[in-house]
Formats: structure tokens, sequence, C-alpha cells
């Protein structure tokens, strides 16, 4: 965390995220930090994570299933799952 403290915004004070820092109590009467200045950006960049992380998903899944097929295949039925 940033010990570099935020000045307020005049402009911002009225602004819904200006009131629920008031309503909650904090030590500003405005959240630091603000908007997204590239949204497009930042859903594009979700959608690649998204696309990597069900790519992992599926391949962690799928080496199950081929590992287990290739255990029983070689022969080890305690991995396969089948007793002895």
């Amino acid at each position: 965390m940033s010990s570099t403290a935020v000045p307020p915004d005049p402009g911002a004070y009225d602004s819904e995220r200006s009131a629920a820092a008031r309503k909650r109590g904090l030590a500003t009467p405005y959240i630091p930090g603000g908007r997204d200045p590239d949204p497009a950006a930042a859903a594009r960049e979700e959608r690649r994570l998204l696309r990597i992380l069900l790519a992992m998903v599926i391949t962690i899944v799928l080496s199950g299933f081929v590992l287990g097929i290739i255990a029983a295949l070689l022969g080890f039925n305690a991995l396969a799952g089948r007793p002895a």
C-alpha cells in the first residue's frame, strides 16, 4: 500500500463513491483511486486471461483421463482404479 496521501478532489466530493466513503466512516471523505482509464483494454485482458484459465482447467482434467488410460494400458491396475 502506498504511503503517499492522495489529495481530495473537490469536484468529486458529491460523487456516489465519495458519498459511500463518508457513509462507511472512512478517514477521508472520498475513496482514493478512481475509475479505470481504459475499460476496453481491461476487458480485452480479462477475456484473454479467461481463455488461459479455461485452457488450463481443460488440460488438467483431460490429463487425468489420459494418464488413467495409459496406466490401464501398461497394466498398472492399481493406478487405473482397479484392484489387483
